[in-house]
């Protein structure tokens, strides 16, 4: 959710920035989709036309998925000061 975290991005833009292949970003964009942490919608047909190349399908976090990713930062941001023994005694790692 990172990688789309500034604004609506493309797959091509979320494959670009995380190093991920198609198959892996659009599973996992088609996952937050259905949880409402994403939001996709289509290009204009006339601007894909205009610069002669397919549709794309621009994704943006929603609020829901706005606050998932907050809270999911500050978990690793924890994570990562803490001893590695702490975590794994905890069940964390």
């Amino acid at each position: 959710m990172r990688a789309i975290s500034e604004g609506h991005r493309h797959g091509a833009d979320i494959m670009a920035e995380t190093g991920q292949g198609g198959g892996t970003v659009y599973k996992v964009l088609r996952r937050l989709e259905q949880r409402g942490l994403v939001h996709g919608e289509w290009e204009d047909a006339g601007i894909a036309e205009r610069e002669r190349r397919p549709r794309r399908r621009y994704y943006r976090l929603t609020g829901a998925g706005r606050l998932e990713l907050g809270e999911a930062m500050e978990r690793y941001r924890d994570l990562a000061v803490r001893p590695l023994g702490e975590v794994v005694a905890e069940g964390g790692g």
